[in-house]
């Protein structure tokens, strides 16, 4: 993650019996990519671990190119049309690239899986939308001082852009603390009034959006094991709180499209962002796990018609 996060309000987990997170095989992905993804070798290893995962599923990946020198990477993305309103698109990303010296098993390799298993549960299962998954390159590097490299790449491109209704970015999933006072917040938040665990998943979407980022929220009454803080973020407030603008949600704000950025809070919470330490062993599975299914329940409810759209 080139930045960090924070957020409001609560919400609970719904669950499937049809869309089920395999834990094991999302714990597997996070031990394979846990490894330096920064020089253009361990990138491309990393791609082509992608592309081998998302052909076996029965996708097949297209590769977008970017920039130059420093600035230069490739977006990998894939595709499962709609049955009904194909034309209308939700898409799901994540930054597959780390930190210079860090294995990046929560930044971001915990979100890449989740990403992983999302493609994997959809490819077959039937929704009235478009699903697209986007792997983004060159979150983590920062030319003259700006990071988001490839997710801006995208969102430059119009022909990404067509029909796209809105986008789930996954950033950091896989850390939770239990410790009183563990959990940090970036200042002017009213920290009085949130939780001083990490134990939670935070979602922050613009204000443009309400509807996308209530999509994230269920009735606080419904008994779950995994609780969610929403927090909507005017686009004006980048001067005063650069922090909730840390991530690829961020270009498609900019775009005007409404985009949430589902997460752990990042440095707010986890000791070993962007450090050497930023290991498996120092992930917490079953909250990976349960964030995960959290995400693909919104994903599918994010992917049917409205009863409007369906007439």
């Amino acid at each position: 993650m080139a930045g960090s996060l924070v957020f409001y309000g609560f919400s609970s987990l719904a669950k499937s019996r049809e869309l089920r997170i395999d834990s094991g095989q999302l714990m597997a992905h996070v031990q394979t990519l846990s490894t330096e993804r920064y020089t253009d070798l361990a990138l491309d290893r990393t791609r082509a671990y992608l592309s081998q995962e998302l052909t076996a599923y029965g996708y097949e990946p297209v590769a977008q190119s970017f920039g130059r020198g420093d600035s230069a990477g490739t977006n990998l993305m894939v595709v499962r049309p709609g049955r009904q309103t194909p034309e209308q698109k939700i898409l799901v990303g994540a930054h597959y690239d780390s930190v210079a010296g860090s294995p990046g098993a929560d930044d971001n390799a915990s979100a890449v899986a989740t990403a992983l298993e999302i493609a994997r549960l959809f490819v077959n299962y039937p929704t009235d939308k478009t699903l697209q998954v986007v792997f983004f390159d060159q979150e983590e590097r920062q030319p003259e001082g700006e990071g988001l490299v490839g997710s801006n790449a995208f969102v430059n491109n119009g022909a990404n852009l067509a029909g796209l209704e809105s986008a789930v970015i996954l950033e950091m999933l896989g850390y939770a603390c239990y410790e009183p006072d563990c959990q940090a917040y970036p200042a002017g938040l009213g920290q009085g009034t949130l939780p001083s665990q990490g134990d939670f998943i935070g979602v922050i979407g613009d204000t443009d959006h309400p509807d996308l980022l209530a999509s994230f929220a269920l009735d606080p009454a419904d008994e779950t094991t995994l609780p969610a803080i929403t927090l909507p973020v005017p686009i004006g407030v980048l001067p005063l709180m650069p922090d909730l603008f840390r991530s690829d949600h961020a270009p498609f704000w900019f775009k005007g499209i409404g985009a949430v950025m589902v997460s752990d809070t990042a440095d707010f919470r986890n000791p070993n962002y962007h450090r050497a330490t930023d290991t498996v062993e120092t992930l917490d599975p079953a909250f990976l796990q349960q964030t995960a299914q959290y995400v693909v329940e919104r994903v599918a409810n994010l992917l049917k018609n409205s009863p409007e759209e369906s007439v």
